[in-house]
């Protein structure tokens, strides 16, 4: 070949490297952060005290504020998450029917929201029904771990009371005079160090598990602190057993690795002692039909992310969700943490894929999307049948197959097992695009499972229960739509659903709490 043409060829291999370099340099390089001397004090975590230094990023924060926008499977107007019959903003058609039936007998099943933005974060928690708000002595009867993920304050109760702050009841830190709802809700001092702005940690749960795996927060590339800061929170926990360690502390189950299998070996140990001092299974609550003792997932982005196509290319979150902007010709990091699908031009992903139209892009992610919920909604489904076959196979009277109890003992486990998969995908935010291979595998394994079930409780009975089973499950055990802890007390609300009719009515009483306020047993507010 010309020696000429070789020459030119590889300066311009060169070049197209240097461009597409710096298409890319703000996700794929280690950018230095500037140092500040802000002057706020250490200490201060209200959100208001960083609007002088930094009024920019704190315009951009306030549009957290924003609740009215939707995509085509997420969004920010705080619907139902399992109604799909009514219209926003109480129900979505892309709703989950099925979530307060997967969830019986847990608080999850009174009230479970899409989530608004993180100025909302107190708000939003103080008025869920999951904190019993009908208790007379006013207790939320929930341990204090619930607000980990709320705000700031955390530093300073932990420091204040230490591991005794987490089984602390939930309403003790609730009132106004205990938390400012706006003011000290996740913003600034959630992730900067108020004087020089570095990013920081606040999050004991994550500082454990650092310290575990042998890693020094010092020492982290920036570049991995941009998705560490936000792993404080995006990511599955549960709480201590006091068999284990301080009681309900909050504990990243990362141990084993970060996939469903890996948290599904982990959680077979951590829970109560036996007599031998051997911890058994961790159980998060009984599920009220199946009798099952089960665990519900939170909210694994980052353990879905870190190892998809964009965490293992060592992109961040930040980088999609907290795009880079220019005003009055600077460039700055919006604060504004929201999808990038509610812009039409998908800017935060075009910084990257500078070659393709934001309409591609919007389809790209829809594509991932449907599919994975088209097989949510299948697992789902499956999960419900399953839980049902195990009721009635241990409710069953007739033949049973002479290994009986070897059979409903596993058919228990693969219900377990196969929920937990399903909530792995469930109750991570990304609708399965944050890593479409493991969303789609995970699926497909929850519904082997609870498939295996069905079949193994069937078996059990000597398929005694199979004429009960047969049909639509829709029809067999239909969705509850509506639950709530006052429909609770109601005993004629609860005949209206095969599955309500196992509650137990709860004893009537008055509401003592309304979002931050105390009322009287008249209803008014307290003094």
């Amino acid at each position: 070949m010309n020696k000429r043409i070789v020459t030119t060829a590889l300066a311009l291999a060169t070049l197209l490297g240097v461009a597409l370099l710096s298409g890319c340099q703000d996700v794929s390089t280690e950018l230095k952060a500037p140092k500040y001397k802000t002057g706020i004090p250490e200490t201060e975590l209200k959100m208001s005290a960083f609007k002088g230094a930094f009024p920019q990023q704190y315009a951009s924060y306030m549009k957290n504020n924003e609740d009215k926008v939707m995509t085509d499977y997420k969004g920010s107007v705080p619907y139902h998450k399992n109604d799909n019959v009514n219209p926003l903003p109480k129900g979505f058609k892309h709703a989950q029917p099925y979530l307060k039936n997967l969830w019986l007998g847990y608080p999850f099943m009174y009230e479970y929201n899409e989530t608004r933005g993180h100025t909302y974060a107190i708000d939003d928690f103080v008025n869920i029904d999951r904190i019993n708000r009908f208790a007379a002595d006013g207790k939320g009867n929930l341990p204090a771990t619930c607000w980990n993920c709320k705000t700031p304050k955390m530093m300073e109760w932990v420091g204040q009371y230490g591991d005794k702050f987490w089984s602390m009841d939930v309403n003790e830190f609730r009132a106004k005079d205990k938390i400012n709802a706006h003011e000290e809700s996740i913003s600034c001092a959630t992730c900067h160090d108020p004087g020089t702005m570095e990013l920081r940690l606040y999050s004991e749960p994550l500082k454990d598990w650092l310290k575990r795996s042998g890693k020094d927060w010092q020492k982290i590339s920036r570049n991995e602190k941009r998705t560490l800061v936000c792993a404080q929170c995006h990511v599955e926990y549960y709480f201590t057993h006091k068999d284990n360690g301080p009681a309900a502390k909050p504990v990243f189950p990362w141990d084993n690795g970060f996939n469903p299998e890996d948290m599904y070996q982990y959680y077979k140990g951590h829970g109560a002692k036996d007599a031998d001092g051997k911890p058994g299974p961790f159980v998060d609550w009984v599920h009220a039909a199946s009798k099952v003792p089960m665990i519900k997932m939170q909210h694994p982005e980052y353990e879905t992310f870190q190892d998809g196509p964009h965490g293992a290319a060592g992109v961040s979150c930040v980088d999609c969700h907290m795009q880079y902007v220019r005003e009055d010709g600077k460039k700055m990091t919006s604060h504004w943490i929201t999808s990038p699908m509610k812009d039409p031009e998908m800017r935060a992903c075009r910084q990257c894929h500078a070659d393709k139209t934001g309409e591609y892009l919007r389809q790209r992610v829809l594509n991932t999307q449907k599919k994975t919920y088209d097989q949510l909604i299948k697992a789902q489904e499956i999960s419900v049948k399953a839980h049902e076959a195990v009721r009635l196979a241990n409710a069953y009277e007739g033949r049973r197959a002479p290994n009986y109890e070897a059979l409903m003992t596993e058919a228990r486990e693969m219900v377990r097992k196969g929920q937990l998969f399903w909530d792995y995908v469930s109750a991570e935010n990304s609708v399965g695009f944050h890593n479409p291979t493991k969303a789609l595998d995970t699926l497909m394994t929850s519904m082997e499972c609870s498939q295996k079930a069905v079949d193994l409780a069937t078996q059990a009975t000597e398929f005694g229960i199979a004429p009960m089973l047969a049909g639509d499950i829709k029809e067999i055990v239909p969705p509850i739509l509506n639950m709530s802890r006052k429909l609770q007390q109601d005993p004629e609300f609860l005949k209206q659903n095969p599955w309500t009719k196992l509650l137990p009515a709860l004893p009537k009483a008055e509401q003592v709490w309304e979002g931050q306020d105390r009322l009287t047993s008249q209803g008014s507010q307290g003094k």
